[in-house]
């Protein structure tokens, strides 16, 4: 057994893997890129090595340097988690090469899986269902559609769906750009697209004495940007197609034996509603969406790891599952806005669970990659946690999960939380509905509607604007034995505007204090019970109490209650001219690269065409014209870096600029 560990990774999973390693009595190793100094999982590793440099490219692909730190910290196991080089052959080789031991499968089996396109072939002999590899120099008409996929990859880098044959050369060159970017190869392939499929996976441990275990399968299909955002053990289209769980777990061991598999890894397959599947690839690593599959068997996935590592033999059969369990991956996103990343600090991070192990039934698990006051910068996935719920039936998982979703305090960015929760709440969700087309047909924009409805974001502002009359009555100096501001005479209402963030428009809030409370105009039967400058409590009309917690970072005022969070921005007295900005401009959403300008100063554009196109968290997003015009103004150039809210271009909005 190793006795140190050094985790080739950041964030969630280099503490997912520390926690295994402290109840093993092992000793952690992380590394840390300049922007991950202050990072939970540097803090939490018993030594912690930089490495020089913010992108991935700099640090956490370098695999001379990730071997160079676990020489010097004296780790004598690398754990690769995922991502960056957890499925590339040459890093697992040049670990062994230090004589050091990898937590992974042989770079043999890695090497075979790793190219997407030899991978399926490969299957296909083996007697493995696959759907056809398409050239995409060869790609017609009567393929359509196609997906374009990244053959180094996964997670959603390098994948582009193409409907239209026009479009194809344009999105094999965007799907390349960040295959590069993200692996460090810009080999892509193509592949029939299945509008409505369904995203199953079989978690597989095997040994190297013979051992395939098929340790549960996972259901994976709702995704954006091809990227899961849900996952569940066990599946609702298994569990309701009689003997489709035999046939999964048959070939999934059949793709493991066929290339000698050690270790854990994944076989991942898309399925049809009649319980027919084609392999789609297999990931040599430990996955994301692991707890499900820990929560249902009662499994630690990385102890196994640690002891198939070292010659350990498997049991001859895997564990039973029981019960259900739901992760969702929390992103630091704007699902309304086409699933915008947001970079920024997390002021408060409170979910309540068992942080990286079996929750009590039914309970929450939470593997967190931040905690209150850390910084998610654009280099890295926007992922700021996943939250699993565990219960006995897939219903009270659902309601459990949806519940500690709505309850959690997360403060200072925008997240995709409320689209979770009504995803777990939406008939469609509870019926099993779940193909890779539930975010089309439901609508992000719909499910991403804030929990909070416009009269209880009324309210919040009401408790944000007493709580701020209560702060600066307490902060207030004193004459007299009076608060300044003091005044024998019938005073003019208070005034305070707020920004919503979490939709649209603002709030002019007006109360008066007078001898007999509060009084708030519009909002007539509202009676103030108490104010704090952290919590609020009022009397609304029909006898109902309400509490609100109030957190204030700055400008931003953060209001949680049973009714939905509700961020404000606090609007000043007087406008700076400073922070105003011409009309027709294009500002970067988030900090990035520009990667591509598609258009010169002097050009007519037409309303929504991209312009500007930014690399950030590893994905490329596009800036477009926000109304038909002429391009008058350009202010960035290939290669250079913005930062949020930066006018990157001005479009003069001209009547018939289309024409």
């Amino acid at each position: 057994m190793p006795t140190s560990v050094l985790v080739a990774n950041r964030g969630e999973i280099a503490r997912r893997v520390f926690a295994t390693g402290r109840r093993m009595g092992l000793s952690t190793v992380a590394v840390f890129s300049d922007d991950d100094a202050d990072s939970p999982h540097v803090a939490e590793a018993d030594l912690a090595i930089r490495l020089p440099g913010s992108t991935p490219a700099q640090t956490y692909l370098r695999g001379d340097l990730l071997v160079e730190a676990a020489r010097e910290a004296g780790a004598d196991a690398v754990h690769p988690g995922y991502g960056f080089l957890s499925e590339n052959a040459g890093f697992a080789r040049a670990v062994l090469d230090a004589g050091l031991v990898w937590i992974g499968p042989p770079a043999r089996a890695i090497e075979l899986m790793g190219s997407k396109v030899e991978s399926k072939k490969l299957m296909a002999d083996a007697g493995v269902p696959v759907l056809a590899e398409l050239d995409p120099a060869a790609v017609t008409a009567a393929d359509l559609p196609v997906l374009v996929k990244a053959s180094a990859g996964g997670g959603g880098r390098g994948m582009r769906v193409v409907r239209d044959l026009a479009d194809l050369p344009e999105q094999l060159d965007a799907a390349r750009r960040e295959a590069q970017s993200a692996f460090c190869d810009p080999t892509v392939f193509c592949e029939r697209y299945l509008e409505t499929g369904r995203h199953i996976e079989v978690q597989v441990v095997a040994d190297r004495h013979g051992t395939v275990w098929a340790v549960g399968e996972r259901e994976c299909s709702l995704q954006r940007r091809h990227q899961k955002v849900v996952e569940e053990a066990p599946s609702p289209l298994v569990e309701r197609t009689p003997g489709m769980r035999d046939r999964l777990f048959d070939a999934a061991r059949l793709a493991a034996a066929a290339i000698g598999y050690e270790g854990a890894g994944t076989v991942e397959f898309l399925a049809d509603e009649r319980g027919e599947f084609f392999f789609l690839e297999m990931n040599t690593r430990l996955q994301v969406e692991h707890p499900v599959t820990e929560c249902t068997t009662g499994v630690d996935l990385v102890r196994l790891q640690l002891q198939v590592a070292r010659g350990a033999a498997l049991p001859p059969e895997p564990p039973a599952s029981q019960g259900h369990s739901i992760e969702v991956r929390l992103y630091a996103e704007d699902p309304a806005k086409d699933w915008q990343p947001q970079s920024g600090t997390v002021h408060r991070f409170e979910i309540p669970g068992t942080e990286f192990d079996l929750p009590g039934a039914p309970g929450i698990r939470l593997d967190s990659g931040v905690v209150s006051g850390s910084s998610v910068g654009v280099h890295y996935d926007p992922m700021l946690a996943k939250v699993i719920s565990r219960a006995d039936t897939r219903e009270e998982a659902a309601a459990v999960l949806a519940s500690a979703l709505a309850k959690a305090k997360v403060h200072g960015l925008t997240t995709n939380r409320d689209l979770l929760v009504r995803v777990l709440r939406h008939p469609a969700f509870l019926a099993g509905d779940t193909d890779t087309s539930f975010f089309t047909t439901h609508g992000p924009d719909v499910l991403a509607r804030p929990l909070a409805s416009a009269e209880a974001v009324e309210l919040s502002a009401v408790a944000a604007a007493l709580a701020d009359a209560a702060r600066n009555r307490r902060d207030a100096a004193v004459n007299g034995g009076l608060p300044i501001g003091w005044r024998n005479v019938r005073a003019e209402p208070q005034r305070k505007s707020f920004a919503v963030t979490t939709g649209s428009g603002e709030i002019e809030v007006r109360y008066r204090f007078g001898r007999d409370g509060v009084r708030v105009e519009g909002h007539d039967g509202l009676a103030l019970v108490s104010a704090e400058p952290e919590l609020v409590v009022l009397d609304l009309p029909g006898g109902l109490r309400r509490r609100f917690d109030i957190a204030r970072y700055g400008a931003l005022t953060c209001v949680d209650s049973p009714l939905g969070p509700v961020s404000l921005v606090q609007r000043p007295r007087f406008t700076d001219p400073a922070d105003q900005v011409a009309a027709g401009s294009l500002l970067a959403p988030m900090p990035g690269t520009v990667v591509r300008v598609a258009a010169r100063v002097g050009e007519a554009v037409a309303e929504g065409q991209p312009l500007v196109w930014l690399e950030a968290m590893k994905m490329e997003h596009a800036i477009a014209a926000p109304a038909a015009g002429v391009l008058v103004e350009l202010g960035v150039e290939v290669g250079q870096s913005v930062e949020v809210g930066a006018v990157v271009a001005i479009v003069d909005e001209v009547a018939g600029a289309e024409d």
